[in-house]
């Protein structure tokens, strides 16, 4: 019997995530007993510990059987519907205070399930001092410190995904590595609108499971916190980003952009001195974010803005980020190629007449290859593939919040591929996607 009741009260503090829920339960237990004071030297011990998560089961119907896409994957040779669990995440955090009330220490470990498998998205540990309550040293697996549309959660995020040029640039957001940030943590400091990040990491992120050079990506932001402007109500936010980082060339053979034949096209560059030394990837962006009030109850008007442009080093046939060393199958490593890119993302998002009711718009592109365009991509000689390609892409969608638990959300795609002379873009690819999901949220 008393093994049981020790059993509920254990699965009670670990479970809630309510901590005056748990306060609630510790003022009913008798601390002059031996399980009283057992209990009271565990609640102290684990009343920090956070459970959240949520799971996105989705229905997708796309425009052709065997579509490629950024929402959520490229479906199967035969299939143009389907249904996916496109998240299920699971995050425990542990936070720590001092007798002042300022964070000490937090750790976060957050998975993700699905039908392809489980992953481990957030594994971080974070310090934060204490005495004058500016800094913070985190190390280990977490979301790179770029743009604002990367750090955004996929549970709070009003589209089904992120836009094509997030998901090329920054693949799974995340990226093993260490970072200091400033951000006053004190009520009344003069700087407590500022927030500054600058790290190192590895550079693959989640697609590889291990560094395969020495060379590391050095990432920052500055950005400015929600700020309230007086009377109007208004709320401004954005940043600055840069990412300063590279691979290291296997090969002697990297391909720049230049002129052939009198047309835009890659020149190889096959100079034995090429091998070891550092192709680049560097990417600069700008962020704004602007909230307006439509009244108490109804909600807001939301414009968010972001872009970014830089060198983007990867192979023929793909502008993302290697993984792992390319190789062919030839078992030779594969040529690099160094492309000059843009892109950006606008969202408009409003609430219609309560917090309940939501459309959003949002227009992207990316342009992986800004020295050509349209029919100057698949002349003879140019050395120019699918992955020079330029994407638009036109998504607008309604979200209905049920409650503070479940979310409903209807979206469709329009993609846009520019024409060109390459076999299978040489008009519009059949690959908008419609999305219907649900999101549980605890």
């Amino acid at each position: 019997m008393r093994a049981a009741k020790v059993l509920v009260i254990i699965s009670f503090i670990v479970f809630s995530s309510v901590s005056a829920s748990a306060q609630f339960l510790m003022d009913m237990i008798d601390t002059t007993t031996e399980l009283g004071k057992g209990m009271i030297s565990m609640y102290e011990k684990y009343d920090a510990l956070r459970f959240s998560g949520y799971i996105q089961p989705q229905w997708q119907l796309a425009g052709s059987k065997g579509a490629s896409s950024y929402a959520g994957g490229d479906f199967g040779a035969a299939v143009n519907n389907r249904f996916t669990l496109r998240r299920g995440r699971i995050r425990v955090d542990y936070e720590r205070y001092n007798k002042e009330g300022m964070p000490v220490v937090q750790f976060a470990f957050q998975f993700d399930g699905t039908e392809r498998g489980v992953f481990i998205r957030d594994f971080y540990g974070r310090f934060l001092e204490t005495k004058f309550n500016l800094f913070s040293l985190a190390g280990g697996m977490f979301a790179r410190p770029f743009g604002y549309e990367v750090n955004l959660s996929s549970a709070d995020r009003e589209t089904p995904e992120r836009g094509r040029m997030s998901q090329i640039l920054m693949k799974t957001e995340r990226d093993l590595g260490a970072m200091i940030s400033f951000e006053p943590r004190r009520p009344d400091h003069p700087l407590r609108f500022l927030k500054i990040d600058i790290g190192a990491f590895n550079g693959q992120g989640l697609t590889s499971t291990t560094d395969f050079d020495s060379h590391k990506d050095i990432i920052g932001r500055a950005g400015i916190k929600p700020q309230k402007l007086k009377r109007s109500g208004i709320i401004l936010s954005g940043g600055v980003s840069v990412l300063y980082g590279g691979m290291q060339q296997f090969t002697n053979y990297v391909n720049r952009m230049g002129t052939v034949n009198g047309h835009p096209g890659f020149i190889t560059d096959s100079s034995l001195s090429n091998a070891g030394k550092i192709a680049p990837r560097h990417y600069y962006g700008a962020d704004f974010q602007l909230k307006i009030p439509n009244g108490k109850g109804r909600g807001y008007t939301q414009f968010r803005a972001e872009y970014i442009r830089g060198e983007q080093t990867a192979t023929a046939a793909t502008s993302e980020t290697p993984g792992i060393i390319p190789v062919g199958s030839d078992g030779k490593y594969l040529p690099l190629y160094v492309r000059p890119f843009d892109g950006a993302y606008l969202y408009f998002i409003q609430h219609l007449g309560s917090d309940k009711h939501q459309v959003v718009v949002r227009y992207d592109w990316y342009d992986p290859n800004k020295k050509v365009k349209g029919m100057e991509i698949g002349a003879p000689g140019e050395g120019l593939t699918p992955a020079d390609v330029r994407f638009n892409t036109l998504g607008f969608g309604y979200l209905y919040y049920a409650n503070e638990h479940l979310k409903f959300t209807l979206y469709y795609d329009m993609v846009k591929n520019e024409s060109t002379r390459l076999s299978g873009y040489t008009d519009d690819l059949k690959d908008d996607i419609f999305t219907a999901r649900m999101q549980y949220r605890f």
